[in-house]
């Protein structure tokens, strides 16, 4: 059988019913369901045929950004990127606080814990309409930066880290407005930091995408 020259949905890391109550059952089966699939069926309808068809994922990113006549596709190529990073920034067994050299950067850096917990939520609170906070590495400093929509920050040089979906889809049935305390929530109880650790110590280009591909 020939091996799919399209985008995969990739699996959740857990059972939909796993980050409960934090996130429930309910809005994990509609967000990675429903939002995210579509996506990812999007992005294949869109390449379908195209010189972009047989390429990963990051590639496409890449020959696509900044690209006005494939903002459709960059969009959600990009959108399937994140939500994917922002499975992986969550565990049933996560929360708490770091330890080690990653809980004394993070001291260092927001001054405590709880001063990145507030310099998250700060974020998360004042970011106007649907997107994302991010825990980045910016110039060997960790940092709180917010994007809009698609919007990601390794398209700024940044590397991502751990990520908080503040789209209303990822909240909204079990907080309804309340997104701070969804994503206070998601920090005491479900962030990963063994995947912080992870992209830390990962050894990748960051212009832009990773190993950029040339432009479409």
């Amino acid at each position: 059988m020939a091996m799919s020259r399209l985008i995969s949905l990739p699996a959740l890391p857990y059972a939909e019913d796993a980050l409960a109550p934090v996130v429930s059952a309910r809005t994990v089966a509609l967000h990675y369901g429903k939002h995210h699939r579509t996506y990812v069926e999007n992005l294949n309808r869109l390449i379908d045929g195209t010189e972009l068809e047989g390429h990963s994922l990051e590639e496409i990113m890449a020959m696509t950004a900044d690209h006005a006549d494939k903002t459709e596709i960059f969009n959600n190529a990009a959108q399937t990127w994140n939500h994917d990073f922002y499975w992986r920034s969550l565990s049933p067994h996560g929360g708490g606080r770091p330890q080690g050299e990653l809980a004394d950067r993070v001291e260092s850096t927001f001054g405590s814990y709880d001063g990145f917990r507030k310099a998250f939520a700060k974020a998360a609170q004042s970011q106007f309409g649907s997107g994302w906070v991010w825990l980045v590495e910016d110039s060997g400093a960790l940092t709180v930066v917010k994007t809009g929509n698609a919007e990601l920050p390794r398209a700024r040089g940044q590397r991502p880290l751990a990520t908080v979906d503040v789209w209303e889809h990822a909240y909204y049935l079990d907080y309804y407005n309340r997104r701070v305390d969804y994503v206070d929530s998601v920090l005491e109880k479900l962030l990963d930091w063994t995947f912080v650790l992870e992209n830390l110590a990962e050894d990748k280009n960051l212009s832009l995408f990773g190993e950029k591909a040339h432009a479409a």
